[in-house]
């Protein structure tokens, strides 16, 4: 079981114990517990550590907006808070541009990074950046419970059960609220990594849904091979919330490429 803790008004999920740590960071629509499966099926191998970003869920309302910079800041400050030097960072969607920030800005304090269903940001284009500032005022009109209605079924994969689109709305719903989504499009709407990535220099993972139609495998790919040196896999069946619906396949995939690294080879005879 995790167990909740509050941190500079951040909460933190976090499952214990002595295996090397991962922090997870959440995509725009959901928050910490969406790792929940993530947590069990890695326990053991993996302390699996997943926040409400600053205005999500639990953790309290920044009093201003955080930007991208921000958020990558409150991430080590969440390690300081539980006395981590260093740990493996993923990050889902809008939690993977934050992570991807955090891997610019403090690469001393990263063992690798995961980037799974993510992008370059939505500064990318004009377009894509206006869209993105336009959700506060569209969650805001429609409330939590219609906004997440309205965005869940581009979430899953086009097979996924009514029941599924139905609890991932739920989930959304319960997680956002004004300002915290609006700061979080912001940081998005005024971030394009896409010359950054080059500067990266922790062992990457890239993950995408094969089904993703929020960011597509082909963003994906285009990450993968901006980041030198970095590992790219598809999760069959999976849309956007791969790690929330294919979970086994998400979590095989994660442990295979972060235990091999952070366990330490038996010593020579």
């Amino acid at each position: 079981m995790s167990r909740v803790e509050m941190i500079g008004g951040i909460a933190v999920r976090d499952r214990g114990g002595d295996a090397p740590p991962v922090l997870c960071l959440h995509g725009i629509g959901s928050s910490g517990a969406g790792f929940d499966a993530l947590g069990r099926l890695l326990a053991g191998r993996l302390r699996v550590i997943a926040w409400d970003a600053p205005g999500y869920a639990a953790s309290a309302d920044p009093r201003t907006a955080p930007g991208m910079d921000g958020y990558a800041d409150a991430v080590a400050d969440v390690m300081d808070g539980l006395g981590i030097r260093r740990a493996s960072v993923l990050g889902t969607s809008w939690g993977g541009v934050i992570a991807t920030r955090f891997a610019l800005r403090h690469p001393g304090r990263l063992d690798a990074l995961v980037l799974a269903d993510s992008t370059r940001g939505s500064g990318t284009t004009p377009e894509k950046a206006a869209a993105m500032r336009a959700r506060a005022a569209e969650l805001a009109e429609r409330g939590a419970a219609g906004f997440a209605r309205a965005r869940a079924p581009r979430l899953l994969s086009p097979g996924a059960p009514p029941a599924d689109v139905t609890r991932v709305a739920e989930a959304m719903a319960a997680a956002i609220r004004l300002p915290g989504y609006g700061h979080a499009a912001e940081s998005m709407a005024a971030t394009d990594h896409g010359d950054a990535f080059a500067a990266v220099t922790a062992p990457t993972l890239v993950l995408v849904g094969e089904h993703d139609a929020v960011c597509p495998p082909a963003e994906s790919r285009l990450i993968a091979g901006a980041v030198p040196g970095a590992r790219y896999a598809e999760i069959p069946g999976a849309g956007h919330l791969a790690h929330q619906e294919r979970p086994e396949a998400f979590a095989a995939a994660v442990r295979d490429f972060l235990v091999p690294r952070s366990e330490p080879e038996e010593n020579p005879s």
